[in-house]
């Protein structure tokens, strides 16, 4: 497995490798040694597992969690193709306001690690596109937030050649200058002292 750091301070990508053979292929998206080296410190206890299965167009997100408490993820996709879009919302971030994107899917099996306080965002690009979650706690409705993904300031990477499908969550939620003004932004220092505790070393 290789490793990088995104242009998000703490967010990285994991590229396993696959060893294919008649049957199929087999390959591990998530590996402790190597999140621990690249992360520079160990996974967080996973405290729920999730997956979603999405037709091509569907935009989910931006979506990341009211901090406190905040919620730290490692994401992949293990069928389909998907654009995964990371983007900073702390404030007070080195890279606030900034973004970027991986191209996941069965081809790659790449995977994702969001720290605490970022905003994930996907485009299926395929039909039946499957997004599994590895999640530092549990979900909460009331502390899920969300910011416009056509918000002109960011400019997020939506294809131009595919029709977003967009939940009505999603299609009523703010631009970053609105969440910005009405307080929902995350704290850089915070987001890392709350990581800190969730992956104690």
């Amino acid at each position: 497995m290789i490793s990088r750091e995104l242009a998000i301070p703490g967010a990285f990508v994991f590229e396993p490798e696959s060893f294919p053979d008649d049957r199929g292929f087999f390959v591990s998206p998530f590996e402790e040694s190597e999140f621990t080296k690249s992360v520079g410190h160990p996974p967080f206890p996973v405290a729920q597992v999730s997956y979603s299965v999405s037709r091509r167009g569907v935009v989910r997100g931006p979506h990341f969690t009211r901090t406190p408490p905040g919620v730290a993820k490692y994401v992949y996709s293990p069928r389909g193709r998907v654009l995964d879009v990371v983007v900073d919302l702390r404030l007070g971030s080195p890279a606030f306001g900034r973004w970027e994107s991986v191209l996941l899917g069965d081809e790659s099996q790449r995977a994702v690690y969001l720290p605490v306080g970022v905003a994930h965002m996907f485009v299926a690009l395929q039909d039946e596109s499957v997004m599994t979650y590895l999640l530092s706690s549990e979900y909460v409705p009331a502390n899920e937030l969300a910011i416009s993904p056509f918000d002109p300031g960011l400019a997020l990477p939506v294809p131009e050649d595919v029709e977003p499908i967009l939940s009505a969550r999603d299609q009523q939620a703010p631009t970053l200058a609105e969440a910005k003004r009405t307080g929902l932004l995350p704290d850089y220092e915070k987001s890392l002292a709350i990581e800190a505790a969730l992956c104690p070393w």
